[in-house]
């Protein structure tokens, strides 16, 4: 590959060494990109550089200078580092010095409600696009909610359901939702007539008929992610609920449940260090006495948001987009079924 070629092909990943970044990093080789790992840990990624056979440049949120060489010849850059209420503003400020692509996969609601209040304005007049929550919470939601709309141009509900058959967290999911309980004062979150609401009192549980062969099963309702700031960034529905089933909210709530385990050793693995964990993504949106439903099924929850935050990379680099620059949601920068076909491989789809 000539260094021109590179260089436009040349992704950097900050957090690179975490549980996502890695299958992030993997799924950009095996697409022909250049990953070029940073973080603030130079022990971890230099092991890393040296067993991907790619550069490392370490850098920290609170070095902005150590940032802006971290991303000097990258074509984009994808932010897999958490807590993103941390993490997500420096390297978006890095990313517009730059002028180039910021994505992350940020699944901490208010975090990416930051991204949208403080960063619209400045990333469409620096035409610099920046698509945040590109992963498994709030990107595919978003995305399956936008291809039930089809035409529909408004909706009066949007419901998000979560088949989990269990939620094994890593490290820094717990770090992530420590920090956003934080931000409530403990409260919990939902979106009603148009706006975040917090509240005091506990969740409901409910029964959410899953289509087969999960059937009917019983879920947190209001357990709520962030498709909550996604979906309706673009989508004129002001009723946005997300569920999750009990059994992964019992998994994610007890600080007992150990981190992910790659399965390729037990006998149902295919040597790309998923876990055994499967998910249903189960949306319908309701317009009048009308309803449409759009499902995903597939394996493993941090591993899938690499094929959607690289898939998302690809597209924004080759200009493959609706919208060209901005804070941007996957269901409005990017044609929503055409993207989810795309994903054949990771995901199986069921469209309207």
């Amino acid at each position: 590959m000539g260094a021109e070629a590179a260089a436009g092909r040349t992704v950097a990943v900050f957090g690179a060494y975490g549980h996502t970044g890695r299958f992030v990093v993997q799924e950009l080789i095996a697409r022909g990109f250049v990953p070029l790992l940073s973080g603030r840990d130079a022990v971890r990624l230099k092991a890393m550089s040296v067993e991907y056979d790619v550069e490392a440049r370490p850098a920290s949120v609170d070095d902005p200078a150590s940032l802006d060489r971290a991303l000097a010849g990258a074509a984009a850059v994808i932010n897999c580092a958490g807590p993103f209420a941390t993490t997500a503003a420096p390297l978006i400020e890095a990313a517009l010095r730059a002028r180039i692509p910021y994505l992350d996969v940020a699944a901490e609601i208010e975090a990416n409600a930051d991204t949208f209040a403080h960063f619209a304005d400045r990333a469409r007049a620096a035409g610099v696009p920046v698509v945040p929550a590109m992963a498994f919470y709030g990107g595919l939601g978003d995305l399956l909610a936008t291809a039930a709309m089809g035409e529909w141009t408004a909706a009066d509900e949007a419901h998000v359901a979560y088949g989990l058959n269990s939620w094994h967290p890593t490290p820094g999911t717990r770090i992530a939702g420590e920090v956003s309980r934080g931000r409530r004062d403990g409260r919990r979150v939902r979106f009603s007539g148009g706006r975040l609401e917090y509240r005091d009192d506990a969740a409901p549980v409910l029964e959410w008929a899953f289509p087969e062969p999960m059937g009917a099963r019983q879920v947190i309702g209001e357990f709520t992610m962030a498709d909550v700031v996604t979906v309706p960034s673009h989508l004129p529905i002001p009723e946005v609920r997300t569920y999750m089933t009990v059994e992964a909210a019992r998994d994610l709530s007890s600080p007992e449940t150990p981190a992910p385990v790659a399965a390729d050793g037990d006998g149902d693995g295919d040597g790309s260090g998923r876990s055994a964990q499967t998910f249903l993504v189960d949306v319908v949106v309701r317009s009048g006495g009308e309803e449409r439903r759009a499902v995903a099924r597939g394996r493993d929850i941090y591993a899938v948001t690499a094929p959607l935050v690289v898939e998302a990379t690809e597209r924004v680099l080759t200009g493959r987009t609706e919208v060209g620059a901005g804070v941007v949601s996957a269901g409005e920068m990017f044609d929503a079924g055409d993207f989810l076909r795309a994903l054949a491989g990771q995901v199986k789809v069921e469209l309207p």
